[in-house]
């Protein structure tokens, strides 16, 4: 399930460039300007019965379609914190490129870490890395994972999965998309086996190097044809 209680956002980093959400080919390009949705308080609401709308022990993804940490939401987000705090029967799953604005906003109660809350940052290449990641793992954050998407280049996550519990990684999607190489999502996979962290190749992307040639796949085959290659080492870890 995901929870948008904001939309819009813009580029911070050239992981941005075709971003398929609201890029130059999608149907939301332009649409900069941030503001609530109407399910903002969405976790929040019952029926008739006072029951939650929202059922307990789901994964609930969090602004996958905007960034959890933009500066137009600061004051919002205390308000989704509190959301976040009460729902303690609801993973929260929050991804963000803006890792950097993580204690923004914060509540006073964070402490270590909300139990159910599992972050993850995304980094697309080493520059990325190297800059965000030495701030994702010096932030009081009880569950963290990194999202190597689009994935760019070869990126060395060695100095960073000690604190990592899991790293996802996926290619760039779109007419424009550029490529992702087999030889840099196994390399990866190697680095999460030598760390005992779970690794899952969610999506090949639009144009997918294997074995020296570049094969264009359909969009709606991209996450089953990453599944195909079988080399998702998950140890039950559960999947959004």
């Amino acid at each position: 399930m995901n929870w948008e209680p904001w939309t819009g956002c813009y580029k911070v980093s050239d992981g941005c460039a075709n971003c398929y959400f609201y890029g130059p080919n999608a149907k939301r390009y332009g649409q900069s300007t941030i503001k609530k949705t109407d399910k903002f308080d969405w976790p929040m609401r019952k029926n008739a019965k006072g029951e939650y709308n929202i059922k307990g022990n789901k994964i609930l993804a969090t602004c996958f379609a905007t960034d959890f940490f933009l500066p137009e939401a600061d004051e919002w987000r205390k308000e989704v914190w509190a959301f976040i705090k009460e729902r303690t029967d609801i993973d929260f799953l929050i991804l963000t490129k803006r890792i950097d604005r993580f204690p923004v906003s914060l509540p006073s109660d964070w402490g270590a870490g909300y139990d159910n809350v599992n972050i993850g940052c995304t980094v697309e290449n080493q520059s990325t890395a190297d800059h965000r990641l030495p701030l994702f793992l010096s932030y009081p954050i009880k569950r963290r994972f990194i999202a190597c998407a689009p994935l760019l280049e070869a990126i060395d996550l060695t100095p960073y999965l000690h604190g990592a519990d899991h790293v996802t990684v996926g290619g760039e999607t779109g007419r424009e998309a550029r490529e992702c190489d087999y030889e840099w999502v196994l390399n990866i996979r190697e680095q999460c086996i030598n760390a005992n962290v779970t690794f899952w190749f969610k999506s090949t992307g639009t144009f997918f190097k294997r074995d020296g040639a570049v094969e264009k796949i359909n969009p709606f085959k991209q996450s089953s044809t990453a599944k195909e290659l079988g080399i998702d080492i998950l140890n039950g870890k559960r999947l959004f």
